[in-house]
């Protein structure tokens, strides 16, 4: 009969490279080349707005497909042997975390409830976490839960740390639709994360970012005739070829690769724990003057918080390769 038990994964710390052996600071560096993608946007929205947020992503997503295609092509023996459940996996993820994801974050900033936004979207890393517990088989060992909460409280200290009781106001008198909107944002990040980390089992992290974005491509494009009905593809210029280039390489094309090069050796419990990263970078690149960043004022919180995440960070990483989780594993008896 079938007996489920707990086992240890063993630490593979000889034949490992440097991405592997520090994988969740090359996690964490992917995270704050998303952050990365605010700057460009702002090259591509002038104050009065002319591209909405679909309108963008739309063509960062098809620049990137065709960038990945000669790895798509490559990786087609990969694909062919791909079974259902990762068929599953990675059409979720193009669909949840690359497109239905970023238009409910937006959605959720279009109400003005920004701490409330802000605050739901903590929720991802102990969403991502519960995904691992359920499709994974990940168990964190009990010392994890308060190092995980040291993490949330730096993450908090760096987002709020104006105003601290900010997200207890606004959460009291913010928009039921603003924190729906933020909540399934992240929970379909959080997926991704689980999801990736299932698929990397069996696909390399080159083909899973390119089949991410490619599968990802008619969903947004759906998306966006449905936002903008006849003037889908109206209000673009010349001049954004370059933002829209610079969109697509880095905070889009080499962020992901690196973040699925690093999930591959990292479980996705505390990986999740490095993608909070990147608030504390976004935060930090707004304080830059324009066209940077948007000028705001940076707290002496705001570095101890990014302080804890570092440290954090670093003492996961050490347990990750030192002390391996606990995974649940089904195996035959007789």
């Amino acid at each position: 009969m079938a007996i489920t038990k707990l086992k240890s994964e063993p630490a593979k710390t000889s034949t490992r490279g440097f991405i592997d052996r520090f994988s969740m600071f090359f996690v964490a560096l992917a995270a704050v080349l998303w952050a990365s993608d605010a700057y460009f946007r702002a090259q591509l929205i002038p104050p009065l707005g002319k591209l909405t947020a679909s309108q963008i992503v739309v063509v960062e997503d098809a620049f990137i497909t065709l960038f990945l295609l000669v790895i798509l092509v490559r990786g087609w023996g990969e694909i062919r042997r791909l079974g259902p459940k990762g068929w599953i996996a990675i059409g979720l993820i193009g669909i949840g975390p690359q497109a239905i994801a970023t238009v409910l974050f937006t959605q959720s900033f279009s109400y003005h409830h920004f701490a409330e936004t802000f605050v739901l979207q903590q929720t991802q890393p102990l969403i991502a976490i519960l995904l691992a517990w359920v499709i994974l088989g990940e168990r964190r060992r009990p010392w994890f839960w308060p190092i995980a909460a040291i993490a949330l409280v730096g993450v908090y200290m760096v987002v709020f740390a104006q105003n601290p009781r900010a997200p207890l106001s606004d959460l009291q008198h913010g928009r039921l639709e603003a924190g729906l909107f933020a909540l399934g944002a992240a929970a379909l990040w959080a997926s991704g994360t689980v999801l990736g980390r299932f698929v990397l089992g069996t696909m390399s992290f080159q083909t899973t970012t390119a089949l991410r974005f490619t599968l990802a491509l008619p969903v947004l494009i759906v998306i966006l005739f449905l936002q903008n009905g006849s003037s889908a593809f109206s209000n673009y210029q010349a001049s954004y070829i370059l933002p829209f280039l610079g969109i697509a390489l880095i905070p889009g094309l080499l962020a992901l690769l690196l973040y699925y090069r690093a999930l591959a050796s990292t479980p996705a419990s505390l990986a999740t724990i490095a993608e909070m990263a990147f608030p504390v970078a976004a935060t930090f690149i707004a304080s830059a003057p324009p066209p940077y960043g948007f000028h705001q004022p940076l707290y002496p919180a705001q570095f101890v918080g990014t302080a804890l995440l570092i440290a954090v960070v670093g003492l996961l990483n050490w347990t990750k390769e030192n002390v391996p989780p606990v995974i649940v594993a089904s195996e035959s008896a007789a």
